[in-house]
């Protein structure tokens, strides 16, 4: 008998026992604490990104962190939305994010519509947000860099992304619906200036419990800011502010916590465009 066949059955046995194997990728927590970063910062499956101010980002970032622009992530003809998903995908890996990766992102309130850039690529179980902003983690006594990555070289794929971003059309049939809650994510001014009917106001900055710092509250608390906005359970939340920027914010802290949630990208000035849209003062 030929010895060929088992010859070629112990090298493959061989190989796989001595091939690298993919490293596990951390659970994306909906928060992850700075402790957690600084100790992971140095995994391979784990990728930084920063969104916000680009002096900010400049001046000291968390090393490896990759800065994007958030008007870099946006379509702005017409109404305001997300680049076409291939694009997205492309600009979203240049800036370090891959697939089977952990990417933890951080900066100012431009965070919400990075994560819904992800999501809207079907990414959005991979992302986490840092507990705090730079600031923090510099107080912390954490290490810092100057020093921009070259951009990232992986692949991102963009995977189905169904039921998470509505338009008008999905709003305007759900405006008196019970099982959900519109959330109007603008100032008191923009409020009583006119709104959604049946919508509930509620601010983003209520998210954080240092503002200048951008620590945000714990999930527990995060859940009560949904609750005094009258959310209960079973409800599924639907948010909106101007163009869709605060609005995303929102939206990642109503998943965070649990929540079944929908972002309105275009939001009021998208609403207002069509004359038959009710609004109310």
């Amino acid at each position: 008998m030929s010895v060929y066949p088992v010859f070629l059955a112990l090298f493959g046995s061989l190989v796989a026992q001595s091939a690298p194997r993919p490293a596990t990728v951390p659970a994306a927590q909906a928060i992850v604490t700075t402790a957690w970063l600084q100790q992971h910062l140095n995994d391979r499956d784990v990728r930084v990104v920063f969104s916000g101010s680009k002096a900010v980002y400049d001046r000291a970032h968390i090393p490896g962190a990759r800065f994007i622009a958030h008007d870099a992530i946006m379509q702005m003809s017409g109404t305001m939305g997300l680049p076409a998903p291939e694009a997205l995908a492309s600009m979203l890996a240049q800036a370090g994010a891959a697939d089977n990766t952990h990417i933890v992102m951080y900066g100012d309130n431009t965070t919400g519509w990075l994560f819904t850039a992800f999501g809207s690529i079907g990414h959005a179980a991979d992302v986490s947000m840092l507990e705090a902003g730079i600031d923090t983690w510099i107080a912390e006594g954490r290490p810092t860099s100057t020093m921009a990555p070259a951009p990232g070289q992986g692949t991102l794929t963009v995977r189905p992304a169904t039921d998470f971003i509505v338009d008008a059309a999905w709003v305007k049939t759900r405006l008196e619906s019970p099982p959900v809650r519109i959330l109007d994510v603008r100032t008191t001014n923009e409020w009583n200036a006119g709104h959604l009917p049946g919508a509930t106001l509620v601010l983003w900055q209520d998210l954080y419990a240092d503002l200048g710092t951008q620590k945000l509250k714990s999930l527990d608390d995060i859940r009560k800011v949904f609750a005094s906005a009258g959310v209960k359970d079973g409800e599924e939340v639907v948010t909106y502010c101007a163009v869709g920027m605060r609005a995303s914010l929102m939206y990642w802290a109503a998943r965070a916590a649990g929540i079944p949630a929908r972002v309105y990208v275009g939001s009021f000035n998208d609403w207002q465009r069509n004359a038959a849209n009710p609004i109310v003062k």
